[in-house]
């Protein structure tokens, strides 16, 4: 909700840094401009951003990008716009510098399933990641299932109806460091579109993407990695942005077949494989294969 004091504190912080120049970086349905006026109350000499709309004078770079290009590409042509270009060496990828020391929470090799996501439309229901988790176990993977604290007792259920022997319950178990470090780990995480897929995009690690398409895969799915894309990209909740599924039985997601699930895993598992025998690129994106 709109707080008059929080943006009145807002607006002293930002001055009180005296910054010469402002980017403000924004994902592709969101306006810049609210921000840009608090800038402009708080003295900053110079703001750019990207806008659809006229700014009048609260952009001094009004840069436009009309492609529909990955987030964080449209994000670093941002950046360039206002004058700051990738240094020599950096590609762009995302990355985590150090993603810490093996947790010791799992050993061996293992599949890491991200079983849910902050927003509900987004993530498959719990009896069909149960479903996933016990297809991979009998296709003989040991199965990591991670989630945060809050969603611990999903977790532990879909473990648990899985009832397969090789699943071990990280729910509620990683901190954001610990998690990047089982992501970095892992032969292949399958993740819905929520941030686990992208912090295994930033530890190198390939995606099963479970992907709904209430945003649209070609800006938000996994960036910079091999990737495969399940899920009903044509039903009917696409494009809408919704956080609660508004279609009866959930169908862009729960009509994903776990057997298709283990097929992508061992799919980019093979590709993994080749990567490091040197058969590929290290790191190169892999188009998406959608289901359905």
């Amino acid at each position: 909700p709109f707080d008059h004091g929080a943006v009145r504190s807002l607006v002293e912080q930002v001055r009180a840094v005296r910054a010469a120049a402002a980017v403000i970086f924004t994902s592709f349905h969101q306006s810049p401009l609210p921000m840009a006026l608090a800038l402009r109350m708080a003295g900053i000499p110079r703001i750019a951003a990207i806008s659809e709309d006229y700014p009048g004078s609260l952009l001094d770079v009004r840069h436009q990008l009309t492609d529909d290009v990955p987030e964080a590409e449209r994000n670093l042509s941002l950046a360039r716009a206002a004058g700051y270009p990738l240094p020599a060496g950096d590609a762009g990828r995302l990355a985590v510098i150090s993603p810490g020391p093996d947790p010791e929470l799992v050993t061996g090799r293992y599949v890491v399933v991200h079983a849910r996501a902050s927003v509900p439309s987004r993530a498959p229901s719990a009896g069909r990641v149960a479903a996933m988790v016990a297809a991979l176990a009998r296709a003989g993977h040991q199965v990591a299932v991670t989630g945060s604290a809050g969603e611990a007792p999903v977790v532990t259920a879909i473990c648990e109806q899985a009832g397969a022997a090789g699943v071990v319950d990280l729910g509620g178990r990683t901190s954001l460091r610990t998690l990047a470090a089982v992501l970095a780990a892992a032969d292949v995480v399958v993740a819905p579109n929520t941030g686990a897929a992208h912090l295994a995009a930033a530890v190198g690690t390939p995606v099963v993407s479970l992907f709904a398409p209430v945003v649209p895969p070609a800006r938000w799915a996994p960036y910079g990695v091999p990737y495969r894309l399940l899920g009903r990209q044509d039903a009917a909740c696409a494009g809408t942005r919704a956080r609660v599924c508004p279609v009866r039985g959930h169908p862009c997601l729960d009509t994903i077949g776990p057997d298709e699930v283990v097929a992508a895993v061992a799919e980019l598992t093979d590709l993994a494989g080749e990567e490091r025998r040197g058969g590929a690129e290290a790191g190169r994106a892999v188009p998406a294969e959608v289901s359905g």
